[in-house]
């Protein structure tokens, strides 16, 4: 059903307790689809690992393994042609659709994220499930959406519900969950989408550790908070977080450029190289399979000497890039974390073993690295910081936490590192263009107006507006104003303006030039 100007302006006047509401409907919506994916990813784990044993039994079982891993390949292969917006981690993709850029099928994404990252995870590719369990959270909600004919202004606060409840109800991170979901996906804050959020969030979360339990995902033990005089360390392993991440960066998105653009590579060759890889590594280094889980209990538990974790973190790295190249259905998320870890454990050992530091500061290192890589790559600290107290349930680190994040933002932008999901969105629409057809319906967007910003300071007369678009709100904290020539805007406005669905994407990208 077409909406019109007056109803969508209408909608948005009752937006902030109708979203309360849906927020609770696509918390448990998304948080019970994710539930089943992570359900089904942990026995994917299982079987592989019994599947590994009984695979080394003899040459010609092990031989077996390697045409069901091809097979695999193929399913896969063939359900990303199918439905090309599910492959890779799907946060760069939900991202161009919060931004007008992109318009995937829902139930195609949904089925195909589902199958086929399940199937990746099964036959040990080194990806995660919080990229896919945000965007099956995004796409349950934009279902509801679309079944229900909501418009695409409200569409988009539903989006940001479920990519909360997504990444909430995956790693028992409510928190992080909401955080990210304003921080990375909305980029935006406001009363409405926040208490949406986060009941959204919360619901997720509350179904998820019912039935999986309230357990954090990482459980080692930290010791004692990083001693006082230790945090010069934490100036140096700020710096090698970020020096590293501004190279995982450019060495993730060269890779995947290679692997999609080489001409001996088809799409089905392409799939069976980290799924064939994998066999080999099921039999060598089985260490370096599935998202990383159980390396970080090794690293942890003080298993592996320093050359080990070096040579396992570059393992990884590698063996990530490939699975991620290929375009199979998986996150870099959890993966990234896992190598934060084995940086950490090694900084952690070398000054065990170089400069006299206490072994039990080792786990200190493995948890502050984790968020200081994290932070250097998606460029998103809250989240980072909160995700890892949430995941470990150590909250006794905050000051030190921080202090390696901001050094680790600090240095990966003096590299002129961009975050990798803002990159990896730029590739997706320079290889398959805009996909939003002609599309008239109105939808509302919001820009809050920044210090420094072409539009501070600036009457609204003098306002140098992008065509197709119109300014139809300014909110100046409770209050809402209507736009006049000579309203002189100030930094912490926030400006609604109103435009067809089909313009969206370009008129985005404008006002957050003129805004920020």
């Amino acid at each position: 059903m077409q909406k019109t100007t007056p109803h969508l302006l209408n909608r948005t006047e009752h937006f902030q307790g109708a979203l309360i509401g849906e927020g609770l409907i696509i918390g448990a919506v998304s948080g019970m689809v994710v539930l089943l994916y992570r359900v089904a990813l942990k026995y994917a784990d299982t079987f592989l690992q019994a599947i590994l044993q009984y695979m080394q039994k003899s040459p010609l079982t092990t031989g077996l393994w390697f045409v069901i891993l091809a097979g695999a390949a193929f399913v896969v292969s063939k359900l990303v042609q199918w439905e090309p917006m599910a492959s890779g981690s799907g946060i760069p993709q939900l991202e161009g659709e919060m931004t007008g850029k992109l318009d995937p099928c829902w139930w195609r994404v949904l089925l195909v994220k589902f199958t086929g990252g399940f199937l990746s995870l099964l036959c040990g590719l080194s990806l995660g499930r919080e990229g896919p369990s945000i965007q099956l959270g995004a796409m349950a909600g934009k279902g509801f959406s679309r079944l229900t004919k909501r418009g695409i202004t409200e569409e988009k606060f539903l989006l940001t519900c479920g990519a909360s409840a997504g990444l909430s109800a995956a790693f028992h991170a409510p928190l992080a969950g909401i955080m990210f979901s304003l921080e990375e996906i909305h980029k935006s804050f406001s009363a409405a989408v926040i208490v949406s959020v986060m009941t959204a969030s919360l619901t997720a979360d509350y179904l998820s550790s019912n039935i999986l339990g309230f357990e954090p995902v990482f459980q080692f033990d930290i010791g004692f908070e990083l001693k006082p005089e230790l945090y010069w360390s934490l100036l140096l392993l700020g710096a090698l977080l970020g020096v590293l991440g501004a190279f995982y960066n450019k060495a993730m998105l060269k890779i995947q450029s290679l692997m999609q653009t080489c001409r001996y590579l088809n799409p089905l060759t392409r799939m069976m190289v980290p799924f064939l890889l994998a066999g080999v590594l099921g039999f060598t280094v089985p260490e370096l399979l599935g998202s990383g889980n159980n390396m970080v209990t090794s690293i942890t538990s003080g298993e592996w000497t320093l050359g080990v974790l070096l040579l396992l973190f570059v393992g990884k790295f590698l063996f990530s890039a490939v699975s991620f190249g290929s375009g199979a259905p998986g996150g870099i998320f959890f993966p990234l974390l896992v190598l934060g870890s084995l940086i950490g454990g090694a900084f952690g050992t070398a000054g065990v073993e170089f400069f006299g530091l206490d072994p039990s500061d080792v786990n200190n290192f493995v948890l502050l690295s984790m968020a200081g890589y994290f932070t250097a790559i998606v460029r998103a600290p809250l989240t980072g910081i909160i995700l890892i107290f949430e995941m470990t349930g150590s909250v006794s680190q905050m000051l030190s936490l921080s202090i390696v994040s901001i050094v680790a933002y600090i240095v990966a932008n003096w590299l002129r590192s961009d975050p990798i999901y803002e990159s990896l969105l730029d590739a997706i629409l320079k290889r398959q263009g805009n996909t939003i057809p002609e599309n008239q319906e109105k939808v509302l967007l919001e820009f809050v107006i920044r210090h420094g910003s072409e539009a501070s300071g600036k009457k609204v007369k003098d306002l140098k507006l992008p065509g197709n678009c119109l300014l139809v709100s300014i909110q100046r904290g409770r209050r809402e104003m209507i736009p006049r020539g000579n309203t002189v805007l100030l930094p912490g406005d926030t400006l609604a303006v109103m435009t067809a669905a089909s313009d969206e994407g370009g008129i985005y990208d404008a006002m957050r030039r003129i805004c920020t």
